[in-house]
């Protein structure tokens, strides 16, 4: 078992090198905070990156659930992951059903599915997106009860985002994620999201998305104010580049079929230096 810096340290290297908005963040956070964020999105990490595998299989996700529960029960095997995750969990008093949800949730894409309703797509939303969100405050730090439902909230604002972001990608692997029922309100097929057509019968799909995600970071902006003084300017960054990349997918809805729209480095490092600045 390695040490629990030399653990601390792959979990940065790791946020650094693939947390390509989270990161951002996390730079305005103390060391111990920041240490405890990077570790939990080394975790989160490696269950995509698990579910993303050519090949991948349930039973790679039950082992790395049964990891988890060995590790939580003081018995952690050879990961680098595990000194600085257990670390944060204790330190922060992170409840451990969080971890399992999103294992959850990430290997229910295992199966290729849609969703009939938004009521089950949120219920997907929430095992993958907002438990981070509920994970992540601990973190930040909170009083208030009220905190864990917009977490919960501002979870869905971001993966609402994400499924505007990947319609092509996701589309080529199988993966509708927009509801059933809201393709055949605007009369979009799932066929014609990996075909790339851009239509106006697709622009007022994304604009009715749109829209819908746009609610979400305005009920959770409350949050704000809501976490540890030390933490808010974080999370003040956070929520301002995700909104910012939805705002960006706003701007040319139908090129998301043809394009992994993104921010770009110094739009973040803006971001982050004005929320750094902020009072």
């Amino acid at each position: 078992m390695i040490s629990l810096e030399e653990s601390q340290a792959h979990c940065r290297h790791v946020a650094k090198s693939r947390a390509k908005n989270f990161y951002y963040s996390f730079v305005l956070l103390s060391p111990e905070k920041k240490n405890a964020m990077c570790a939990v999105y080394a975790f989160m990490r490696y269950c995509d990156d698990l579910s993303d595998e050519p090949g991948a299989t349930k039973t790679a996700m039950d082992r790395w659930r049964t990891a988890l529960t060995d590790a939580l029960a003081g018995k952690p095997d050879d990961s680098p992951v595990w000194p600085a995750f257990l670390d944060a969990v204790t330190r922060y008093r992170i409840p451990h059903e969080y971890f399992f949800d999103m294992i959850e949730g990430v290997a229910s894409d295992l199966v290729v599915h849609t969703f009939q309703t938004f009521d089950e797509l949120y219920r997907y939303c929430y095992r993958v997106a907002s438990v981070v969100g509920l994970t992540i405050i601990h973190i930040f730090g909170f009083d208030s009860p009220d905190a864990l439902v917009l977490a919960e909230k501002c979870g869905i604002a971001f993966q609402l985002t994400n499924i505007l972001r990947d319609i092509r990608e996701d589309a080529g692997l199988g993966r509708v994620y927009l509801p059933s029922e809201d393709l055949d309100r605007f009369r979009v097929s799932a066929a014609e999201l990996g075909q790339g057509r851009r239509t106006e019968a697709f622009e007022r799909l994304m604009e009715f998305e749109l829209a819908r995600a746009r609610v979400y970071y305005t009920e959770s902006a409350p949050l704000v104010g809501m976490v540890d003084q030390d933490s808010r300017k974080s999370l003040r960054a956070l929520i301002a580049i995700y909104s910012g990349l939805l705002d960006r997918i706003a701007d040319t809805p139908s090129d998301v079929l043809t394009r992994r729209i993104s921010l770009p480095t110094v739009e973040k490092v803006w971001i982050v230096l004005r929320s750094a600045l902020a009072l």
